[in-house]
């Protein structure tokens, strides 16, 4: 996909997660990507809102430029910006965020297309808890293994920016060891969601499931606990060819976002 054309739909896809009627993400928080066809992504410039974010909110950055950085061990503080700010695809354009790196590896190493990071109230309730991730490593109900994955990738609360990014670079790789395949929904505790698409639309739709998730878990723990599906259901639901064709049918959707 061109540049424009990217841009045009991360902006509605910034919208749409940046709604504060939502409680995805206000204010600051949170940050969207997508993936151009040259070997470029659109991220969200550093303080830039995703409920009202233009085309000025966002900077153009080199993947393998990121990635390059992502070699180093360690990135101090204060080299965090510059080196960001070398990144760019047009000098003018504002810092990127400084989840671009986290960014970087999810379109890289985890093949997505588009990724929205967001504080959902709602899944925040659960991963600042003392159960941290936990309920989520198991499903409640068909939608949320047919729209989030049969599992989701799990990282500790990590000092945002590029010593996160190591981490999930490291449950990345190990998730894909474990399953065969890309997460599509990664959880940082005491911190947020990544939803991993393929499309814009399938990035939304991976967010909002995981809010509503989140928000039947809490309930659930109101009324005694929850009821997880057997593990043996939950695989049959992730194997079901009326599933698999409700998924590619959810992705279609993607030319409406």
């Amino acid at each position: 996909m061109q540049p424009d054309s990217v841009l045009e739909q991360l902006i509605i896809l910034s919208h749409e997660v940046g709604r504060e009627d939502r409680q995805l993400a206000i204010l600051g928080e949170g940050n969207t990507s997508g993936l151009c066809d040259d070997g470029t992504f659109w991220v969200k410039a550093s303080g830039s809102r995703l409920g009202d974010i233009t085309a000025q909110g966002f900077s153009r950055v080199r993947l393998a430029a990121v990635m390059e950085l992502m070699q180093r061990d360690h990135l101090e503080d204060a080299e965090v910006g510059p080196a960001l700010m070398a990144t760019l695809v047009d000098p003018a354009h504002r810092r990127p965020s400084v989840e671009t790196f986290l960014h970087a590896l999810c379109l890289h190493e985890a093949g997505a297309k588009w990724v929205a990071h967001t504080h959902a109230v709602s899944v925040n309730q659960v991963l600042c808890s003392q159960l941290g991730a936990e309920p989520f490593r198991t499903h409640l109900f068909p939608d949320g293994i047919v729209v989030c994955g049969r599992y989701p990738a799990v990282v500790p609360y990590i000092d945002p920016g590029f010593q996160l990014a190591l981490a999930v670079r490291d449950e990345l790789r190990r998730y894909q060891s474990v399953h065969g395949v890309a997460p599509k929904l990664l959880l940082m505790v005491n911190h947020g969601l990544v939803a991993l698409g393929q499309t814009a639309q399938e990035a939304l739709n991976i967010t909002l499931m995981a809010d509503k998730w989140a928000k039947i878990l809490v309930g659930t723990y109101a009324l005694g606990g929850p009821n997880f599906l057997p593990d043996t259901q939950a695989a049959r639901i992730d194997s079901r060819p009326d599933e698999h064709y409700r998924r590619s049918r959810l992705l279609d959707a993607a030319a409406h976002v």
